[in-house]
């Protein structure tokens, strides 16, 4: 009764002092839907080999388009470190300046030179997105943090919904100019960047700012003496031992004490824990599939605009990319829905699966290529990007289950860096003009055997995993008799 009564009263100081979850969240969500509200995007490609810009096939394909890749690779990690250690909020508002740059210098800035600077700032808009899905949880109390991870992820899903379907509208119903959809999106990332200054300070942070009692230390501002205490106090955790956390993050949340980590010590947490959560064979097969798989949607993705370019040219057809972008963002919505009612045992078949879908989205992409039949390769788009929808969503839940809540962003960041890095090193030998600076068809078929290698892994590994299980019983059997 007590300890209940702790509880609530920490809930309602926690409410006070930050004024609920409902202001963060809503404001948080407003920043979101207008930072995603961008019609002129799905029009990139067109924009720039326009009269607007100018530039030529090589220009943005193999000069300008991979300056985004390096820089968020580069600005990754830093992002990470400085979003805990700032507090979230200014990184926010970093991202927001970021796209307010991005955007008026794609209105203004001409040649090739200011267009890689504008892929610079572009690049620390996407690498500065890790403060905006991880603010929430610095604000509100672990019960709500389904919910609030609902409302945020779902506003800028229906930004950049909204930001295609109006592009769309306006440049095939209204006639508008590629020109005035970049100032709609100059004004909209506009009003993003003002929602931000709105949001609370966080008092504490995962890391560097933490807020500490005299019985109850975090492990991350007492390193050594947790180590001594408890031994191997790793990220993977039972559902008991991550229910068991939530009473104590809402509790620590009002201690008057705070005090601050160093450098040297968080990167020895973020080593021991990296160490602690990979030694699990589930999470590893899940993050490798998340690293491969998402190397190859980014580059995919990046460079679809101008695939659809070349088999259709916007100076001699209409072009559809809003509407596109807006029907497979939205049936990727409904199956991601449908799929969290799927019951199937991913410890068994979830590699099998992952192959067999991996193949699918391998002829997926080699048809949009080979078939030059610019509806085919939109509906072979919609159908690529709804199963890596599925996946992605499957191979995040996987993951989530096998962590506790403080280990998610390590393991999420270290995915996504990996497969930066694969992606950096497939757009040197692929794209860069430096290199091979092969064109769109060609990337495209490297792109398409690229998921086909990956269900091959994955096939692989499914096969052996599951006559490795089924041979466990014949092998206990003698065991068995003998006592």
């Amino acid at each position: 009764m007590a300890a209940m009564e702790l509880r609530e009263a920490v809930r309602w100081r926690a409410a006070g002092r930050h004024g609920g979850w409902l202001l963060p969240t809503c404001l948080l969500c407003t920043n979101g839907f207008f930072a995603n509200l961008r019609p002129s995007e799905p029009f990139l490609t067109p924009y720039l080999l326009g009269p607007d810009k100018n530039l030529t096939e090589r220009q943005v394909f193999n000069e300008i388009y991979p300056v985004w890749t390096y820089s968020y690779l580069i600005l990754l990690f830093p992002v990470f470190i400085a979003t805990d250690y700032l507090r979230y909020k200014p990184v926010i508002i970093l991202q927001g300046l970021s796209l307010i740059v991005t955007w008026f210098m794609l209105l203004y800035a001409q040649g090739t030179l200011a267009i890689q600077f504008l892929e610079f700032f572009y690049g620390i808009s996407t690498a500065t997105e890790i403060a905006y899905y991880s603010y929430i949880y610095s604000m509100v109390e672990p019960g709500v943090y389904q919910k609030v991870t609902s409302y945020c992820r779902t506003a800028t899903l229906a930004g950049f919904t909204v930001g295609s379907i109006t592009g769309q509208v306006l440049v095939s119903v209204a006639h508008w100019s590629l020109f005035s959809l970049n100032i709609i999106s100059l004004v909209s990332v506009s009003v993003a960047f003002s929602a931000a200054w709105f949001l609370p300070m966080p008092m504490k942070s995962l890391f560097f700012h933490q807020n500490l009692t005299d019985g109850n230390e975090s492990k991350k501002v007492d390193f050594e003496k947790s180590e001594k205490q408890n031994g191997d106090f790793g990220c993977i955790a039972e559902p008991e031992e991550i229910e068991a956390q939530v009473p104590l993050k809402a509790a620590e949340e009002q201690l008057p004490e705070k005090k601050s980590v160093t450098f040297l010590t968080v990167l020895r947490i973020l080593w021991k824990d990296f160490l602690h959560c990979y030694s699990s064979r589930t999470l590893l097969c899940w993050s490798v599939w998340w690293a491969l798989s998402t190397c190859g949607y980014f580059q995919v993705v990046n460079y679809s605009q101008g695939l659809w370019e070349k088999i259709a040219p916007s100076s001699h057809s209409d072009i559809y990319n809003g509407c596109v972008e807006a029907v497979s963002t939205l049936l990727g919505a409904v199956a991601v829905f449908i799929v969290g009612y799927v019951k199937i045992s991913w410890s068994t078949w979830g590699e099998l699966l992952l192959a067999a879908f991996n193949l699918i989205i391998a002829v997926t992409v080699y048809i949009m290529d080979v078939i030059g039949n610019i509806w085919v390769c939109y509906i072979m788009y919609v159908l690529f990007r709804i199963l890596y929808m599925i996946l992605i969503t499957i191979a995040t839940f996987q993951i989530a289950a096998n962590l506790s809540m403080e280990c998610y962003a390590l393991v999420f960041g270290v995915n996504t860096f990996i497969a930066l890095l694969l992606q950096t090193l497939m757009t040197v030998i692929v794209v860069d003009s430096s290199v091979l600076g092969l064109d769109l068809f060609t990337q495209f078929k490297i792109y398409a055997g690229y998921f086909a290698v990956i269900a091959a892994i994955f096939f692989v590994s499914g096969v052996y995993h599951i006559l490795k299980n089924c041979q466990k019983p014949k092998q206990d059997k003698p065991n068995s008799s003998e006592t």
